[in-house]
């Protein structure tokens, strides 16, 4: 039987303790260390210590089973989905609250003093090498959803003001609450100004309905929440250069995920600063890239991403990201007020001609683009590739600006039956030549050094993985008329993009759309907006299908009319 994580399991004995033996007099300076004697005394005669809450991350139900009878709670403890942590966790990580299997418990505990108490048991379910490893790395290094719950004993709105008065005045901010018809109670969260008793929130439950309370109390929050999502928002410069400069350091190749290692010999093995290390490793805490443990610092799943021999590392993007694409958008008010590009201005090139005369910085942003190389996972799948896997005669597909050949790889390896064509400029191709040749597929691909105008004719599928979106619309005319020339009427393309919705929603390709006009000068772009460029060469969009991390394959043909002869269109070449 697959087993709940043993800092879950932990953290859940731990919790269960705390319950059975908190005294709440005791708990309340703890919590507000400012209180009076008389404050103390105001509260501790109104509420009382109810349950402390946590969340959990088992790969299934049975696991969360043997985890609470392994920390002597009852395992038979009725579950029920969790409407109000689901939704917080959909939101706080841009996630599908569909996605998100949360359920909660509450098993029966009693206190010091008999009286009887509970563990609020949250778990969302993470099957090994689910996607929500990464969440899951994030929750348990902030504690979101740990709190603890005083119940208020013979409320009245009067009393709940009161109680609303003296905390907020001692710092701990409104945070949400509500009314729940099914019980007949009032919850008030608030967030406290410090964490004593290892928790940040606390929540007054009441039992009955206080609308005028609680109206006042969410008013009260929304205004401390707007201000603290603002100021989250304005230092998130400060998350980008945190992460990247682990990476340049080599701060993720020097932990373990299993071991922790003490700052001393980190900071000796990185030729760092101790104690400024020692501040940055505390921020990656924070941000779920690492974890602090008695004995030092592990490296979170998430951190591991940042490691530079890791499959599927992350750790190029972070470099660009962190390095001269971070540069570029400290001159984003050029680009708003003028339509120029920032990277331009502030380089006097293009990103690509810039890339292109410093090698090591071209090999980092080749890597950088493998770095995103999740979403290529369904295309080998995609019903265009396998048709043409599995005609009499295998086809072939030529990957256009195919980059390091990330790509046409798993193409070629998903079908051994597929031969595949690489254009693209010098450098880049004998990178892809030395990948292929390590996939073992390199005997079925051939190489094409050249210009976008040189896409090799009469192939069966032809591909433009994020080509598009470097390039104004009058290049990608030019680009998909040269396209539509060398394809034979069977022929189909496959452009992989992240498309901007049509409605409005909230989407990656919102963000790098901005990404790609302070430094390419080009944009992402609605379907609509493809399918009048494919048009305009000649060509018709006929679906789309969507794929990991916001990307999209869109899958299009030749039109029965002719394709028409170019226009005067600038000549669009792959960067040199």
């Amino acid at each position: 039987m697959m087993a709940t994580p043993p800092d879950d399991i932990t953290e859940l004995r731990a919790t269960a303790e705390f319950v059975r033996t908190q005294d709440t007099a005791a708990l309340l300076p703890l919590l507000l260390p400012d209180l009076d004697e008389a404050e103390r005394q105001a509260l501790a005669a109104h509420c009382g210590l109810a349950h402390a809450a946590l969340l959990v991350f088992p790969p299934d139900d049975a696991a969360l089973r043997a985890a609470l009878a392994a920390c002597d709670l009852p395992a038979d403890t009725p579950s029920f989905p969790s409407v109000v942590v689901r939704h917080r966790l959909a939101a706080r990580h841009g996630r599908a609250e569909a996605d998100l299997d949360v359920r909660i418990l509450h098993p029966r505990v009693t206190g010091p003093d008999g009286e009887p108490r509970t563990v609020e048991v949250c778990a969302l379910t993470v099957p090994p090498g689910s996607e929500l490893a990464g969440l899951a790395a994030h929750e348990r290094a902030h504690r979101h959803e740990a709190h603890v719950a005083l119940e208020v004993e013979q409320p009245n709105a009067l009393l709940l003001h009161g109680l609303r008065a003296l905390l907020t005045r001692h710092g701990a901010a409104p945070d949400g609450g509500g009314y729940n018809p099914h019980e007949n109670g009032t919850v008030l969260y608030f967030t406290l100004p410090a964490a004593q008793a290892g928790y940040r929130r606390v929540e007054l439950h009441a039992h009955g309905n206080y609308p005028g309370v609680l109206a006042d109390h969410l008013a009260d929050g929304g205004a401390h929440r707007s201000a603290e999502t603002l100021l989250h928002l304005l230092t998130g410069a400060w998350t980008t250069q945190a992460l990247a400069v682990s990476a340049r350091l080599g701060l993720p190749d020097a932990l373990d995920t299993a071991t922790a290692t003490d700052p001393r010999t980190l900071a000796r093995a990185l030729g760092a600063h101790q104690e400024s290390l020692t501040t940055l490793l505390r921020y990656l805490t924070m941000l779920g890239a690492v974890t602090e443990h008695p004995d030092g610092y592990r490296l979170t799943e998430l951190g591991a991403l940042l490691r530079a021999d890791t499959p599927g590392s992350m750790r190029a993007l972070a470099l660009m990201y962190g390095g001269p694409f971070y540069q570029s958008f400290a001159a984003l008010d050029h680009t708003v007020r003028t339509g120029e590009a920032a990277f331009d201005h502030l380089f006097g090139e293009n990103h690509f001609d810039h890339f292109a005369r410093e090698p090591e910085l071209a090999a980092t942003f080749d890597q950088s683009m493998a770095a995103g190389a999740r979403m290529f996972e369904p295309v080998p799948a995609h019903p265009v590739v396998l048709a043409a896997a599995g005609a009499p005669r295998p086809g072939t597909v030529v990957d256009i600006a195919g980059g390091n050949g990330e790509l046409l790889g798993r193409l070629l390896t998903a079908h051994p039956g597929l031969h595949g064509v690489l254009l693209e400029r010098p450098h880049a191709v004998e990178a892809a030549r030395r990948r292929l040749d390590a996939l073992g597929c390199g005997d079925r691909a051939d190489y094409v050094t050249g210009d976008f105008a040189d896409v090799p004719a009469g192939a069966d599928v032809y591909v433009l993985s994020r080509v598009l979106h470097d390039w104004d619309d009058a290049r990608c005319a030019e680009i998909l008329r040269h396209c539509a020339r060398a394809m034979p009427a069977h022929a189909d393309l496959l452009i992989l993009e992240r498309v901007l919705p049509a409605d409005g929603s909230t989407s990656l390709a919102t963000a790098w759309d901005l990404h790609m006009m302070c430094n390419t000068g080009g944009r992402e772009r609605r379907a609509d907006h493809y399918a009048r460029l494919l048009a305009d060469a000649g060509l018709q969009l006929l679906d789309q299908s969507p794929l990991p991390l916001g990307g999209a394959v869109l899958h299009a043909r030749r039109a029965a009319a002719a394709v028409p002869h170019p226009a005067a269109a600038p000549e669009a070449r792959l960067p040199a």
